[in-house]
């Protein structure tokens, strides 16, 4: 009797509709998952900042109270002064994995979310100059506002979509996914190596040239291609 019930319940996970799929993780935002972030992955990015770009992805976290979704407000962190915006495209873990290899990373994908990283350069700046970590930087509350779950089949080319983003209607970033430093496997790939991928979590995959400051009462609009398009305010 025991095999049979393990066996059914096995051929139910494995029979998971992609629609109920979708629906699981349209609530990734909601789940307490882990965000993982890439800094420095974009090649104009790079150049334009005089940096040398990174040859593996610069991994950092954010915990999953940085999550804001549509109809909140972006809070500047106490203390910062430069407050900078980076619109991405956010990866979404549909299958579970550890030390997943390039080959199979792709599988892991569940689906996609506008995603932006805010980030309190000022505070990331001073951590590292004493060397310390720079976790309150990239992860206080807010730090990571998102748009609604996009299926993977919306975005056959993850690799090829645009990123634009205006603030007070002025156009500050308008980028393409295929100037990733690191590829989607890579990055799932070397996350993976180290942590394990649950359902759920979100991989932030950098964001492009024209990174920049908002300041109190400034209006972030932002899209990915036509598929996606999210608004937020600033308030201190």
């Amino acid at each position: 009797m025991m095999v049979i019930h393990v066996w059914r319940t096995l051929v139910t996970f494995a029979a998971i509709s992609p629609a109920t799929m979708a629906t699981r993780l349209s609530n990734f935002a909601r789940k307490g998952s882990t965000i993982f972030g890439v800094a420095l992955n974009y090649s104009d990015l790079a150049a334009t900042s005089g940096v040398t770009p990174p040859t593996t992805p610069m991994v950092f976290i954010k915990p999953w109270t940085a999550y804001l979704t549509k109809g909140g407000t972006i809070k500047v962190p106490t203390g910062c002064k430069k407050f900078f915006h980076e619109v991405e495209l956010g990866v979404v873990v549909g299958k579970q994995g550890f030390k997943i290899p390039e080959s199979r990373a792709m599988e892991h994908v569940g689906g996609y979310a506008l995603s932006l990283d805010m980030s309190a350069m000022d505070i990331i700046g001073e951590a590292r100059d004493k060397g310390h970590p720079w976790c309150i930087g990239k992860g206080f509350d807010s730090s990571c506002p998102v748009g609604d779950f996009i299926h993977k089949d919306q975005i056959p080319d993850p690799h090829n979509v645009g990123l634009w983003l205006k603030v007070n209607n002025e156009l500050k970033q308008n980028g393409n996914t295929k100037n990733m430093i690191s590829d989607i496997p890579t990055i799932i790939s070397y996350i993976s190596e180290y942590f394990t991928l649950n359902e759920g979590d979100l991989l932030l995959t950098g964001s492009p040239a024209g990174v920049g400051p908002v300041s109190p009462d400034d209006v972030i609009n932002c899209g990915l291609a036509d598929i996606s398009e999210m608004t937020f305010h600033i308030e201190a």
